[in-house]
Parts: structure tokens; C-alpha cells; sequence
């Protein structure tokens, strides 16, 4: 089966989670990314080794191959002419540039939007940033924590009031990782667009923009009602006039989730399921006027039901439930998940097991093959440009090449 950018050629000069996220989706779709990483020291993200409770110890590192499976290194110093010159030579044949340096940065190495157009004015353009390509701080940098989740509203949003600091991420590069599936959809509508009109284009977008975009229902209500949402303290219901709509705590201290926006549509068929029949002919729940006005009590029963039985028990009564719920799982259960694994969500890529990129094609996983080790690919690459051997170790004896 055909993958929808094969023969597309990226060229990626980006480091850490978000851009390369955004090659790695694209190298998911079938896309020949040539990732370039600096001739000595290659990309920082390397080197990241610990994260919160986690040690990795040798190779492969999980950090690295979450964004970047599926690419070819090659390892260049752009400070050095000759390796500037590699990169435009890589360029003339890229469909795609993508790059997640700041605007100084894409300057002094001859990298920006003209210098990479000077030399294959057909070429996509993408950046990554922090804050967005305008204003007074476009030239700031940052990472996910800063940008998507406390600057772009999440952070405050969930955040009960009374709590000591602020809720932290769920994880290493969660907001890198939406927002470079993001930048990959940008990029896949510029390539569409060069396609049907023969126009290129800048794509832009940034962690500020992702964080915004994933809080939009809740800044749109927020500017209507000139108000801030607040998050519900820790064990309250949350939905004040839906008892069908939050989470409960099962026998063995797990917690299934229940979201049925119309409650008086599947009240019976949750009664019956939780061998409480009597609770639908009760009058205090007898329309959806009368069950938000009693949540309070249909709460305090759920609770006190649901408490008596495990989630596995629950999971096996619940799977013909009409309304939508779901177990509440960690990082390590949902690996567990048959309903995950018969999609291919989770997939092997090399050594590891790797989150597959969320779109699918004709009903097929995208095949993840391991991420490429620090500049190995860099001899290979250049022979494809042309090079003989004799220029390949000039560069490298000028250190513009690893």
C-alpha cells in the first residue's frame, strides 16, 4: 500500500521534541526526512536522560525516537561555509524545509526564508516556535511547558483553586508532540496547494498557537463571559447538573469516566446495568429537568453503587452500555489495551514500542521503523548528492561534515 507523501523529500535542521514531532509524522506518511543535526555534538535531545522518575541508560533512547523514527541523520556544522553549502545542495532537492531555529539563528546560518528560496524557490518553508512569527517576543524561544502549557492557558485552567503551585504536564513533550502534528497537517495543505496552483508557502506555527487552539471552547467562553473557567477541587462531581457526566471510584481504587450529555437519554439503561432498575421509574429522575435538579442525590448513589464492584467487573457489565465511558488509565495500562492494540496505535519500531501518529490511511497503521543513530546516514546522504569520496573527506577534514 502506497503512503501519501512518498517521493516528498524533507529537509529538517530542528532540535528537542516539537519540530521534529512534526518530521516524524510526516516520515509516518511516507516522507524521506533527512534530519540535520551539528557535525559534533548532533541534537540535544540525545542527551536527555532523565525525565521526572525515568533514567534511560544506552540506546535506543525512547526521547529521541518518539520524534524522530523513520528519519536519516546527517551530520553538518553550518558555521562552516562548506557546510552551509551542503545544506543548500540538500535544499535544491527537498520538497519540504522545516526548521525550528529562531530568527537570529536561521540568519547566521544562512537558513531563512530567502537564502533557502534562493536556491529551490519551490521549496515549503515550515517553522516551529515558541510565541508565533510576530510581535515583540517572536524571537523568544521556549518549550512546551512554557509556551503551550502555562503561557497558553492550560496549566492555570486545571489548576484547582487552593492548590500549592501549578498542575504540571502529563508527561515529557506533550505539547510538542500536538503541536507538531499540527505543523505536519500545515505542511501537508502547503504541498497540496504547490501541487494544484504551483505556489509555495511559509507555514507557521507555534506552541503559543497549539496551546490556545487546544483551549479553544474554553477561551471562546471565557472572552464571552469575561471570566476565567475554574477547575472543580479534587473528588467533586464536576458537572453540576449531570450525575452521568464525571468520573467514580470503583472497589479497588480505579475510576471509570461517564460522559452522557443527555442524561435523561440513557439514565434507564444505566440503572439497569448497575442492577438498580427502580431508580428509573423514580420520579426524582424522571426527565432531564428533574435529574439535573437532583444530581447531588443520583451522585451520591452512583458513588456508593459503583464503589462496590472492580473496574474489571465494571468493564464487563458496562460493555453493552449504551452511553459513552471509559476506564481511567496510566501511561503503563494503556499498553495493556486490546481496544488500542487492535487499532495499531502502539506499534514496534525497532527495539521499542512507539505511539503510532494519530491519522490512518485505508485502514492501515503507518509502518514505524527505528530513529536513525547520530549522523549515520551522513556518508549515504551525500552520495546522493553527488559527491565523490575525495570531496566527502575534504568536508570532513574541514569539519563541515560529521
Amino acid at each position: 500500500m502506497s503512503k501519501p507523501l512518498e517521493g516528498i523529500r524533507v529537509l529538517e535542521v530542528a532540535m528537542y521534541g516539537f519540530v521534529p514531532s512534526a518530521g516524524a509524522v510526516l516520515a509516518d506518511w511516507g516522507a524521506d526526512v533527512v534530519k540535520v543535526e551539528h557535525a559534533v555534538t548532533g541534537d540535544p535531545q540525545r542527551g536527555l536522560r532523565q525525565v521526572g522518575v525515568f533514567e534511560v541508560e544506552g540506546d535506543p533512547n525512547p526521547n529521541v525516537e518518539h520524534a524522530n523514527r523513520g528519519k536519516r541523520s546527517i551530520g553538518v556544522d553550518m558555521s562552516v561555509a562548506e557546510g552551509r553549502e551542503v545544506i543548500y545542495d540538500l535544499a535544491r532537492r527537498a520538497d519540504v524545509f522545516l526548521t525550528s531555529f529562531l530568527p537570529q539563528a536561521r540568519t547566521k546560518f544562512g537558513i531563512d526564508v530567502d537564502d533557502i528560496r534562493a536556491v529551490n524557490p519551490d521549496i515549503v518553508y515550515a517553522r516551529g516556535s515558541a510565541l508565533g512569527p510576530r510581535g515583540v517576543e517572536s524571537d523568544r524561544g521556549g518549550y512546551d511547558m512554557t509556551a503551550f502549557w502555562c503561557r497558553g492557558g492550560i496549566a492555570a485552567t486545571i489548576t484547582p483553586p487552593g492548590t500549592e503551585g501549578m498542575i504540571q504536564p502529563p508527561g515529557p513533550a506533550f505539547g510538542d508532540t500536538i503541536s507538531g502534528t499540527n505543523l505536519a497537517g500545515g505542511i501537508a495543505a502547503a504541498l497540496l496547494k504547490r501541487e494544484r496552483t504551483g505556489e509555495t508557502s511559509v507555514v507557521d506555527v507555534s506552541l503559543l498557537g497549539s496551546g490556545l487552539w487546544a483551549m479553544g471552547h474554553t477561551v471562546a467562553l471565557s472572552a464571552s463571559q469575561a471570566r476565567p473557567l475554574v477547575a472543580p477541587v479534587p473528588g467533586a462531581h464536576g458537572a453540576p447538573t449531570n450525575p452521568l457526566s464525571g468520573l467514580y471510584a470503583t472497589a479497588d481504587d480505579r475510576y471509570l469516566s461517564f460522559v452522557m450529555l443527555q442524561p435523561a437519554k440513557f439514565w434507564a439503561d444505566v440503572c439497569r446495568h448497575i442492577d438498580r432498575p427502580e431508580l428509573a421509574e423514580d420520579p426524582r429522575f424522571a426527565d432531564a429537568a428533574q435529574i439535573a435538579a437532583h444530581t447531588a442525590e443520583a451522585v451520591r448513589i452512583l458513588r456508593e453503587v459503583i464503589k462496590g464492584r472492580t473496574l474489571a467487573e465494571w468493564s464487563e457489565r458496562f460493555a453493552t452500555l449504551a452511553g459513552p465511558w471509559a476506564p481511567v488509565q496510566d501511561s503503563w495500562q494503556v499498553t495493556q489495551d486490546a481496544q488500542i492494540r487492535a487499532n495499531e496505535y502502539l506499534l514496534p519500531a525497532g527495539e521499542l514500542e512507539l505511539v503510532s501518529s494519530p491519522v490512518q490511511f485505508d485502514v492501515g497503521a503507518p509502518e514505524l521503523r527505528p530513529g536513525p543513530g547520530f549522523a549515520a546516514q551522513t556518508e549515504e546522504i551525500l552520495l546522493e548528492l553527488g559527491l565523490d569520496w575525495d570531496r566527502i573527506i575534504a568536508l570532513k577534514t574541514a569539519g563541515a561534515v560529521a
